[in-house]
């Protein structure tokens, strides 16, 4: 969850703010950023356009940075 706390404050954007674009409480990012709530794949790719970043490119710093 890292990459998505990073990739959301690099585009200046608040728990709330981001909740509000997915139409979900505050505490639905806190709970899934603090990795006591998992999220799937179809809520990966929500939250990822909501943020408004590249899956590929997110995906790819992951590869990376588990080396």
């Amino acid at each position: 969850m890292e990459l998505l706390i990073a990739a959301r404050r690099g585009k200046g954007l608040t728990q709330t703010t981001l909740a509000e674009r997915l139409g979900k409480p505050q505490s639905y990012v806190a709970k899934y950023e603090t990795g006591e709530r998992r999220i799937d794949v179809i809520e990966f790719l929500d939250i990822t356009d909501a943020i408004g970043i590249d899956v590929a490119a997110l995906l790819a710093n992951l590869d990376e940075s588990a080396f």
